[in-house]
Parts: C-alpha cells; sequence; structure tokens
C-alpha cells in the first residue's frame, strides 16, 4: 500500500550546491560512475540569500521495498527532501513501493502531478526511472545508487564510493575482536551492497598484512556469499546473525536495510556481538539497541538529495552526475558512542590516518 507524506514551509535560506554520478541499463556499480567535477563537499553550508517564496517547486520521492521510515537509505532519502523543502519553500512528497511492481506505477503518479523533480531510491528502480525519463524529456528525475553507460540527459545521478568508509569499518572489526572472526552480509547481491562488503574484507585483510594477524571476515568471499534475499524481514537478520555467531563472529556489518535491524536485535537480546551500522547513524536513529553499534559506515545520501534539490528545482540545472566520498564527506563513519572507550587510542589513530592516506590514494580499498 503507498502512502504520501507531504511537508510545506516557508524557505528560510537558499543554497549553491553540487552536482551529482552515473552507470547503465544494465546494473553496474555504484563506484563506476564517474567522479563529480567542481562539486563543493557535500556538507557544505548553503549560500544565505533572500529566501524564495513559498510553494516554488516540488520534490517528489519514489522509495525502494522497505518503506519510507526503514531506518536507512529511503529514510534519509526524504530526510534530505524535507529539507530542501522548508530551506527552498518547496513541498515534499513521498511514495512507498510495496514491490517493484510499484516502481512504474509510482513514478507515473508523481509525473502526472507534476512534480518538478522526481527522486527515485535505489540501485532497483533504475531501468523504471531510465523509461520515464525516456518516455518525458521534460520531467526532470535523479536516482540514487545507479548510474548510466550513456549519461540521460534529464535525470541527476547521484552514487557513492561505500567501498572507502567499509574498508575503515572493516580494519576497525578486525582489531576490535575478540574471537578473530568478524562477518557481513547482504540484503540482495547488486553491487550498490556488495561495494560495502567487498570493502570491509578488503580492510579486515589490510589488518591482517599490516598486523601479521589471520582474522577471518565471514559472509563474502568478493563473488559470494550471505544475503537474506530482501531488505525487509528482520527474523532473517536475527537467523543470519544467530547463524554467524555459532561460528565465532563477534562482530556483524549488515548491509540488508531493516533486515539489519534483526541482526542489531539479536546482539541486545544475546549480548557479546557488536553490530557495524549501515547508511544511517544507527546509534541514533535505533535507539531500542543502540548499545551495541560499534559505529556505522554513512552514506550521505540526505546530503545529496538536499543537493539535487537545489540544483534542479531551485537552479533549474537537470542532469548531471555526482559521487560522494571521503574527501567530499559524503561517506564516513559515525562516531563510537558508547563504545568509544572500548575502542583503544592507538586504533582510533590508526583509522584516521587510514582515512587520509585513501583519500590521498596512496591506499586502495579495492585489495
Amino acid at each position: 500500500m503507498n502512502k504520501s507524506k507531504k511537508l510545506l514551509a516557508l524557505g528560510l535560506t537558499a543554497a549553491f550546491a553540487f552536482a551529482a554520478c552515473g552507470s547503465d541499463d544494465e546494473a553496474s556499480p555504484a563506484t563506476d560512475a564517474p567522479a563529480a567535477t567542481d562539486a563543493p563537499a557535500a556538507t557544505d553550508p548553503p549560500a544565505e540569500t533572500d529566501p524564495p517564496a513559498s510553494g516554488g517547486g516540488s520534490i517528489c520521492e519514489v522509495t525502494d521495498v522497505g518503506g519510507v521510515d526503514d531506518k536507512g537509505f529511503n529514510q534519509i532519502a526524504f530526510e534530505g527532501a524535507e529539507r530542501a523543502a522548508a530551506d527552498f519553500g518547496l513541498t515534499a512528497d513521498v511514495l512507498e513501493s510495496a514491490s517493484d511492481a510499484d516502481y512504474a506505477t509510482n513514478i507515473q503518479s508523481f509525473i502526472e502531478k507534476g512534480c518538478d523533480l522526481i527522486v527515485t531510491v535505489g540501485f532497483l528502480l533504475g531501468d523504471a526511472t531510465a523509461e520515464a525519463a525516456g518516455n518525458n524529456p521534460d520531467q526532470q528525475f535523479a536516482i540514487i545508487d545507479f548510474g548510466y553507460e550513456e549519461p540521460i540527459p534529464n535525470v541527476l545521478t547521484l552514487n557513492f564510493d561505500t567501498a572507502q568508509p567499509s574498508f575503515l569499518a572493516g580494519y576497525l572489526a578486525a582489531g576490535m575482536t575478540e574471537t578473530g572472526k568478524v562477518a557481513t552480509y547482504g540484503g540482495i547481491n547488486i553491487p550498490p551492497v556488495t561495494v560495502f562488503m567487498d570493502g570491509f574484507v578488503n580492510g579486515v585483510a589490510y589488518y591482517n598484512e599490516v598486523k601479521g594477524t589471520t582474522v577471518e571476515a565471514l559472509g563474502w568471499d568478493g563473488t559470494d556469499g550471505t544475503f537474506a534475499g530482501n531488505f525487509e524481514n528482520l527474523d532473517d537478520g536475527k537467523n543470519i546473525a544467530s547463524s554467524f555467531a555459532d561460528e565465532g563472529a563477534d562482530i556483524i556489518f549488515p548491509v540488508a536495510g531493516p533486515v539489519g535491524l534483526g541482526s542489531s536485535a539479536f546482539a541486545t537480546e544475546t549480548g557479546g556481538i557488536r553490530i557495524i551500522g549501515v547508511d544511517n547513524d544507527l546509534y541514533e536513529a535505533n535507539p531500542a539497541d543502540a548499545a551495541v553499534y560499534l559505529t556505522s559506515v554513512l552514506k550521505k545520501i540526505d546530503e545529496a538529495v538536499y543537493a539535487a534539490a537545489d540544483q534542479v528545482v531551485v537552479n533549474g540545472e537537470g542532469g548531471g552526475s555526482y559521487l560522494g566520498t571521503l574527501e567530499n564527506n559524503g561517506v564516513g563513519l559515525s562516531p563510537y558512542h558508547d563504545q568509544d572507550g572500548d575502542v583503544p587510542a592507538e586504533l582510533k589513530a590508526e583509522i584516521e590516518e587510514l582515512a587520509a592516506a585513501i583519500i590521498a590514494g596512496d591506499i586502495s580499498v579495492t585489495g
């Protein structure tokens, strides 16, 4: 069932933001997307100008399955849309996709409504977005976690090099495990999921190389691994975490949207398991299980959506590409929060040094 949420607010400020990133009708990893050009950092504050008039346009989000309250990428995207609506005097709407059968229908509903910018959330909406954009060349789109081999003039692509912070998370996990085993798993075996998993296992391998250790990463071998087969079922997350715990893993990195919340609940119930969150800072977003989070790998979708609204709706510039990286603060690690005191000062310093080396190009996160 679709539900719609709308926000209408007077604009407070206007921004001068960045452009966005790309791949093809056939799925390709988000990290293959071209780097953005002449783009300020994702967290650059908007320039202060006269506030726009109320009702100056609309930004409309079509979610992937999981819903707008998934504590993950659908929710983060709409938070960016809501903030843009408040700051720029726009309206923000969302339609939720219960299954892939809803993608085209929801997009068409927003086309008929006359939305200035339709944001489609997720790799699985790539084909539906391309078809709608081709059939409606005057309609502006932005898509998260997908790109096109041949850029589409009216589609702004928003991608993120999540292998970078996931590499840091893998190194951190290898430095924190007490059993010598850590684990990762995905929702569905698609590039925007496996890019996190690649970074994580490569970070573990790099720790072993530097330290002469033999920490084992369960759940992904670079080609195949453990997947829930969905992004919704919390029981699957509990069962997968239980299986990893039985194998001896004491730190688990789910890349599975709400499925991962099941693993967090398992960690809370059983104790002795640390969880690394994904997309959002889950210590803040999932307070019921806050104590189990060592850190979260952040994909700052809200910043990208905010900038897309500025670029397309406010400034009238469609198309282009954006790639979030450690360098432009489009991705990163969250604070250690309650577990800060457990992380050795030396390991914290190494994580900071690794981030700087990745930005400088001195370390490859692809192994």
